[in-house]
């Protein structure tokens, strides 16, 4: 892991990036933690504000330009502040199916589905990550299925319903 290519970047990249990285972290936690108790409810604004700050940076990373300044990628931003907004709202009115659907799919899609197109070949972050060859990469991924596992197995164990 090389965190230069980060370093030396503007810093809406360095939050986008910062902000990104803890919002999947607890992210990950919340989705599988009881729901509807005080921390998971403290959380899970903490992580609203985490999604928020990551949607808010991308409008100042303008390297990949489509309309003007912007792309498409902006796009994805606007709709994750209104569905970050839908979903709270959601919660706030009792609407919990909505509330959790929405969560999982800006967790799923504008993180890790969205999170995983930044390691591609050429982007920042795979220079930040793959600048060992991998390793550190592999041991990341490896202490992070681990640690879900063990989420998944204790949780499993006090009956408690999974996402």
């Amino acid at each position: 892991m090389d965190l230069t290519p980060l370093t030396h970047s503007i810093l809406a990249v360095q939050l986008h990036a910062g902000a990104a990285l803890l919002a999947t972290l607890l992210g990950t936690v919340v989705m599988l933690m009881k729901k509807g108790t005080r921390i998971h409810k403290a959380m899970g604004r903490v992580w609203l504000g985490l999604m928020a700050a990551v949607a808010l940076s991308s409008f100042g990373i303008t390297e990949v330009r489509m309309f003007g300044p912007y792309s498409l990628l902006h796009a994805l931003s606007v709709f994750t502040l209104f569905s970050l907004v839908g979903g709270f709202w959601a919660a706030r009115t009792g609407n919990l199916l909505a509330h959790r659907s929405t969560m999982i799919s800006l967790y799923v899609f504008a993180l890790l589905l969205t999170g995983g197109f930044t390691l591609l070949p050429g982007r920042r972050m795979h220079a930040v990550i793959f600048a060992d060859g991998g390793t550190t990469a592999g041991l990341v991924v490896l202490a992070i299925l681990v640690a879900v596992g063990t989420m998944i197995v204790i949780q499993r164990r006090r009956g408690v319903r999974l996402i």
